[in-house]
């Protein structure tokens, strides 16, 4: 099957899911629901639930176990990006070609609607992990946890928002990447894996190509907020300089940027060399990272 195939069959497995997750009741708070609804179907990538089933295929061929759990980093995904178009925070008033949540809805009912994402997220998993009384499932759901929580993803964030004060090497910024960008593409992948049963070591390897491959994926991001278009990128373009942000461009020339991310793309692909052809899809999807252009 070719690359573009699967990536496809996997997005449309993960829609038809998450179309089901969030049911709009006619009582008071119909608004959230709405507001949840409107982030979380409006299309986008489905990068982090498409590396959970990657990742849980090089063990496992039925995808019915993990769909909840990729279904749920999606959501927490989902939750960041409300959040990051908040006045307080990036203030984006466009996201995926669309409105942002909270000039759509307010911007109360946008920080709740990222809150009842995150929130349905683990009831979403929690209810996979009890039905299928599995000890990989616990485990997997722990890690989604640690990597979206002041550790991870929420960590990051905090970091980015000050950044200016407190970024002022290369290192710096990639530990804050680490944390904002490549903690839930990590857990995503090791998520998977650990769901489907996979060793330590295989775990490890498959930790270090998901590093590489977020790493890449920031720097890209960068890159393209420099180079790329409004119609492109479905947000505004050069919201980094007007943010006054600090960036891997703050570092490096575009073209030295460029070749770190052909660098550590190559370092993940390395990272799957003992999964042989089982892992075609996902040393595709690093090249596709690579190579994207929104």
């Amino acid at each position: 099957m070719e690359f573009k195939i699967w990536y496809k069959e996997k997005v449309n497995i993960v829609d038809e899911y998450l179309e089901q997750i969030i049911e709009v009741k006619d009582n008071p708070q119909k608004i959230v629901y709405e507001a949840m609804n409107y982030s979380l179907l409006s299309g986008g990538k489905r990068l982090r639930p498409v590396l959970l089933l990657g990742a849980y295929e090089l063990f496992k061929d039925d995808l019915k176990e993990a769909l909840p759990f990729a279904c749920s980093m999606e959501m927490i995904h989902t939750y960041s990006l409300i959040h990051d178009d908040l006045p307080a925070m990036d203030n984006d008033d466009y996201r995926r070609g669309m409105l942002s949540n909270h000039k759509k809805f307010g911007e109360a009912n946008g920080i709740l609607a990222g809150d009842g994402l995150l929130n349905k997220a683990f009831e979403t998993g929690l209810k996979a992990a009890i039905k299928s009384n599995s000890i990989n499932a616990v485990k997997a759901l722990k890690i989604i946890a640690d990597s979206s929580g002041t550790e991870g993803m929420i960590g990051g964030q905090v970091i980015d928002i000050d950044g200016e004060n407190k970024i002022s090497s290369i290192e710096e910024l990639k530990y804050m990447y680490s944390l904002k960008t490549g903690a839930i593409i990590k857990s995503s992948v090791t998520a998977g894996a650990t769901l489907a049963g996979a060793s330590r070591n295989e775990i490890k390897l498959l930790e270090n190509y998901a590093e590489k491959i977020g790493i890449a994926f920031q720097i890209v991001d960068d890159i393209l907020d420099v180079t790329s278009t409004q119609e492109k990128l479905g947000k505004a373009i050069g919201s980094d300089a007007v943010n006054n942000k600090t960036t891997y461009l703050t570092f490096k020339s575009i073209d030295e940027a460029k070749k770190d991310v052909e660098k550590f793309t190559h370092q993940a692909i390395e990272s799957l060399s003992i999964f042989g052809n089982r892992a075609v899809y996902l040393i595709e999807l690093a090249k596709y990272l690579t190579n994207r252009e929104k």
